[in-house]
């Protein structure tokens, strides 16, 4: 996976597609909008699903590139779309997760700026 979390971070797009795919974003209907594009009938992991629409924009930002007639701004948004809407769905890797496993870090975690520091007071003690 961290591959595919390398090749999002170098992927570069006019800002028009970028825009009108986050507006589409909303919209996202993973089974459905995954059956269309991949032309298939399971639904695959996200990162499969990824991998996979990731070759087809290629392909399709080449032929925008190239300037072929055949290029459609409709199809390279619906891709980068669900590109968007997958790459939601990667688990996030182990170095952003907060672990909060040693005594240290259970107090920082249980005493709070707004508990109180009165004594007697159970808030904060």
């Amino acid at each position: 996976m961290p591959d595919l979390r390398q090749t999002l971070r170098a992927l570069r797009r006019p800002r028009l597609l970028i825009r009108a795919a986050r507006f589409g974003l909303a919209e996202y209907d993973r089974p459905r909008d995954l059956r269309r594009l991949l032309r298939r009938t399971t639904t695959p992991t996200p990162s499969r699903a990824l991998a996979i629409l990731l070759d087809y924009e290629a392909v399709v930002d080449e032929l925008r590139r190239s300037g072929d007639v055949t290029y459609s701004p409709a199809r390279h948004i619906e891709l980068l779309v669900a590109i968007m809407g997958e790459a939601r769905l990667l688990p996030r890797p182990e170095a952003d997760q907060v672990k909060a496993s040693g005594i240290s870090d259970l107090r920082r975690a249980t005493y709070s700026s707004s508990a109180s520091r009165v004594p007697g007071s159970s808030a904060g003690a």
